[in-house]
């Protein structure tokens, strides 16, 4: 049953499109405040997901896996820490809120995590409709100026029937997009990380022989499909390929964590071309490529116990990169290339993982039309105001507002989870303004 009006003469305050984490944050904000405040002062505010139910990486929701991010970096602490949509709250209502406690830890298993994320999303479920993937956002001009958008999207019900909204705002929170080598061919034996959980479960389901598993990549998915493919597959030999010597710790430490701190955007956004990149230079080893040293060891351990053993399942085959890969009837020759010598081996391997990563999807391919009115830099990247909201041509009195793919302008946190509850509350504070202007402008005068 949709929750979304679609009738011609309604027109939302803000749509979002996509409705992971980072927009999640921004219904909640709003629906907080629209129970504060008179009907006619409320934001109208939908989100459009073209997944079926609230999702976030299912693919890499392995069972023992554990945040990156504190527990207090939730969806609204950072902006209010007297919401009740805290995962503190979360835990209270579950009846686990002592027993989290003595585990004396700020980082909680990611399964627990994503739950959270789901009862969050059914408090708000009235502002967002699923199975609604949005196929095209084109403007609308009255009188010269481009008033607000059109937002089509496909029917949950009927997939061929397209449903068109239309909203002052949009939001983009549409995520990240799976990074492959060139010319990579997807198949049943070759995936990105994104699909591991599933995947597996699926050669599981078969009883599917692995004799051997590649995972190509350096960071936190690297080593995690590492060491999941390793538990799950007990009689597979499993190959780390990767172009460093070995895995790069993450660095977390107090000092190096401020990068993440709200302030950090202010101070990152104002600064120079030049400072950025050196900023970005610097910290990356905060998050990109990075591996947490807890399971840099345990890896480690389980090496040396296997030479022990004198049965050696887990290799590292560092400083090297996959040249070749030929598919084959009953599995996959692939060639890895010792970069130091270019000495060359072949492997036979039923499986190749590509833990490579994501990167953000570019804003004409996901607009369309709308796209065009965003304006660039000397470099061709999108102009962003500091609320979040893209700078567009004078005429355009509608806002795009984007949540991910503002590295260049706000810096690490765009994609990341530690600064979603304070851009979002950003993001509303910019609607309500926007809209209250509006109201203002279109008030009639008084006699």
């Amino acid at each position: 049953m949709n929750t979304l009006h679609s009738e011609p003469d309604t027109i939302y305050d803000v749509l979002g499109i996509g409705f992971g984490p980072s927009n999640l944050a921004l219904a909640i904000a709003i629906q907080e405040r629209n129970e504060q405040v008179p009907p006619d002062e409320r934001i109208q505010a939908g989100f459009l997901e073209k997944q079926p139910r609230f999702g976030w990486h299912r693919g890499m929701l392995i069972d023992d896996a554990t945040m990156q991010v504190s527990f207090l970096k939730d969806l609204v602490t950072m902006r209010d820490p007297t919401s009740d949509f805290s995962f503190l709250c979360y835990l209270r209502e579950q009846g686990r809120l002592v027993d989290f406690l003595n585990q004396k830890t700020l980082f909680p298993l990611r399964i627990e995590f994503h739950d959270y994320f789901e009862w969050a999303a059914a408090r708000v479920d009235t502002l967002v409709e699923y199975s609604a993937e949005v196929v095209s956002v084109e403007p609308v001009t009255v009188e010269g100026e481009v008033r607000w958008f059109e937002v089509v999207s496909r029917d949950p019900a009927d997939r061929e029937r397209l449903v068109v909204r239309r909203a002052h705002n949009i939001c983009v929170a549409t995520g990240m997009e799976p990074h492959l080598p060139p010319g990579t061919v997807l198949s049943d034996r070759v995936w990105h990380n994104s699909e591991l959980i599933p995947r597996v479960a699926e050669l599981a389901g078969r009883k599917a022989v692995v004799r051997r598993a590649v995972v190509l990549g350096a960071g936190q998915s690297a080593a995690e499909a590492v060491d999941y493919l390793h538990r799950s597959f007990p009689d597979a030999e499993i190959c780390s390929v990767f172009s460093k010597y070995g895995y790069t710790p993450a660095d977390d430490s107090p000092f190096a964590n401020r990068i993440f701190d709200p302030e950090a955007v202010d101070i990152y956004y104002n600064a120079p071309r030049g400072v950025k990149q050196s900023l970005f230079d610097y910290h990356r080893s905060t998050n990109y490529s990075v591996v947490d040293m807890d399971l840099i060891e345990a890896l480690s351990r389980t090496m040396y116990q296997e030479k022990v053993q004198g049965q050696q399942r887990l290799r590292m085959l560092n400083v090297s990169r996959i040249r070749e890969v030929e598919p084959r009837e009953d599995g996959l020759d692939i060639t890895v290339e010792f970069l130091p010598t270019g000495e060359r081996e072949a492997l036979s391997a039923d499986l190749l993982v590509h833990a490579t990563g994501y990167r953000p999807q570019d804003i004409g391919e996901r607009l369309g039309g709308v796209g065009k009115l965003c304006q660039r830099d000397e470099e061709d990247a999108i102009l962003v105001g500091r609320d979040h909201r893209v700078v567009t041509a004078p005429h355009v009195v509608s806002g795009i507002y984007l949540q991910g793919g503002t590295e260049h302008t706000h810096g690490i946190t765009s994609t990341l989870l530690s600064n979603t509850a304070v851009r979002a509350g950003e993001i509303h504070e910019s609607l309500v303004a926007a809209r209250a202007a509006n109201a203002l402008a279109t008030a009639p005068s008084a006699v």
